[in-house]
């Protein structure tokens, strides 16, 4: 679920319709009946240790507590729900029923919450519960379905009530619930998935950061494999379709080869293979080095201890899966998650004292397929909806570009913005249009240029950018040339706000956010 779901205010209570309560004598009516269970005239501790819900009423599997301290479990049923861990004193005034007395009645009644108080708990406060019944009202005809859920509540000064709320969705038993509090009778719900999937990605996103390695290391070995008896032609052809499959400045120049660049990136090989295509019909990065490490793995001597590198390249295989067996596990996961910075920093891997060449082009391959992964799990981290409803969806890869004799890892992030479209208030008399924003980052490191990156937002037709070079040569160099850019921008139909260079790199300061305590639901 996305989004806020609002809990329908609950009904106030009025004395002409009392809301239903237990009164002194309910009966609880036992389903298999116990003869002198207690004794007349005496009464006996109980606890409620489960609650389901029936068709038309409740059942409950209560712990007696007998004199002289024996005890034994029953089970009953009851017109109202009584929460778990609710301790009843009880009688038997008949072989099947049990009867509540009047002082575990007012306590049950206090117990169970109809409304919140907002100077205890101020508006904006989250709360967290659990969900111990959920059954539904009588509905009228023409009316929505109402939901009516019995919530034992976990944190605050409240934890340990039960919260009597009205939903239009039924609410799962047993679930795990945040809520914020927007009145003293209206609830907003905290949706927990999407910030599940968010801690999946994060925690994956640091083991992965930890294995990844620039790619300049096995593009530069492919490019210097010896022509030794442990290359076979198999692995040579592959690591030639690999080279060959880089695109070079003037692909990269023209919409078309861009576009068939950032396809081939390797970002997209799972989404190509759940549409049924074939990676080796294009050159796909990701999949060339899967298919590279797939041809040297069986030229490794037997003696070689290499469960590094295997264990690489089956998580390379079984990467959506194992996002997917995260999330069962989220409630062990505390750490909140953090925007993943950009770009990746360089990260050459070392060779091992010793090792061979085929070993070292093995670590290489998979600390590749590593930082493709981190370039598509800090997608994933980074794409998510916002408090205000807007969707952010990121798009960060890595191309490799081909410059005459070398090859230069280009950088890429693409982030686009949906505004929803807003309703008209009594301040507007028109509804304000959904918004579109789109924003670049670029960063490479090309001589005698040195290190560049560029960010750049369009919107609604107007194009700003920031240039940041660390060398000063280079940001002179810009400077020079940012009115011929902006000539040709304009040349082109847009429209060119600030554009401007600095010397350095963009600041990274870390950004606002809210913060808050999660509960997994499927705990």
């Amino acid at each position: 679920m996305t989004g806020d779901m609002n809990i329908l205010p609950l009904p106030a209570p009025a004395p002409a319709t009392p809301r239903p309560a237990l009164i002194s004598g309910e009966l609880l009516k036992l389903l298999q009946p116990l003869e002198g269970l207690i004794a007349p005239g005496q009464t006996a501790k109980a606890e409620v240790l489960s609650l389901k819900p029936t068709d038309q009423n409740f059942q409950l599997l209560l712990k007696v507590t007998l004199d002289g301290g024996r005890q034994t479990t029953v089970q009953a049923t009851s017109t109202q729900p009584l929460p778990q861990g609710t301790r009843l004193a009880v009688s038997q005034p008949s072989a099947g029923n049990l009867a509540i007395t009047v002082q575990q009645v007012q306590a049950a009644n206090v117990a169970t919450l109809t409304r919140l108080d907002t100077a205890q708990l101020p508006v904006g406060t989250l709360l967290q519960g659990k969900v111990l019944t959920t059954q539904a009202l009588p509905q009228a005809a023409g009316q929505p379905a109402v939901f009516r859920s019995m919530v034992s509540l976990l944190n605050s000064a409240l934890s340990g009530s039960t919260l009597s709320i009205d939903s239009p969705q039924p609410l799962r038993i047993g679930s795990l619930l945040s809520a914020l509090v927007q009145g003293s009778q209206t609830l907003s719900f905290v949706p927990t998935a999407g910030r599940q999937e968010q801690m999946a990605v994060a925690q994956q996103l640091q083991t992965q950061f930890s294995r990844q390695a620039s790619l300049e290391g096995v593009l530069t070995a492919l490019k210097n494999l010896p022509a030794t008896a442990t290359a076979s032609a198999e692995l040579r052809s592959a690591a030639q379709t690999l080279l060959a499959g880089l695109p070079d400045i003037q692909q990269l120049s023209s919409p078309k080869g861009l576009a068939l660049a950032l396809a081939n990136s390797g970002v997209f090989l799972e989404a190509k293979l759940l549409g049924g295509q074939t990676p080796g019909l294009a050159p796909d990065l990701k999949a060339n080095l899967l298919r590279l490490i797939g041809q040297a793995l069986p030229q490794l001597p037997a003696s070689t201890n290499f469960n590094a590198i295997i264990a690489g390249n089956t998580l390379a295989l079984a990467l959506p899966s194992m996002i997917r067996g995260a999330l069962g596990t989220l409630g062990q996961v505390s750490a909140k998650p953090q925007p993943s910075g950009f770009p990746l920093p360089s990260r050459l891997l070392g060779g091992g004292e010793g090792e061979e060449d085929l070993e070292q082009l093995l670590r290489l391959a998979a600390a590749a397929v590593s930082r493709l992964q981190s370039h598509q799990l800090a997608s994933l981290e980074q794409s998510r909806t916002l408090p205000d409803g807007t969707v952010l969806s990121t798009w960060q890869l890595e191309i490799p570009m081909r410059t005459l004799q070398d090859i230069v890892p280009l950088q890429v992030k693409f982030q686009r913005e949906d505004t929803p479209e807003k309703a008209p208030d009594e301040h507007r008399r028109e509804a304000e249009p959904k918004q579109l924003l789109w924003r670049v980052d670029l960063a490479f490191d090309m001589e005698p240029l040195g290190p560049l990156q560029v960010q750049a937002q369009l919107s609604q037709g107007r194009l700003s950018s920031q240039l940041w070079a660390e060398r000063p040569y280079t940001a002179q160099l810009i400077e020079s040339h940012l009115g011929g850019l902006r000539e040709k921008l304009l040349a082109s139909g847009l429209n060119v706000g600030d554009l401007d260079c600095h010397l350095g790199v963009p600041p990274q300061g870390a950004q606002t956010r809210l913060e808050q305590r999660w509960v997994d639901e499927t705990a």
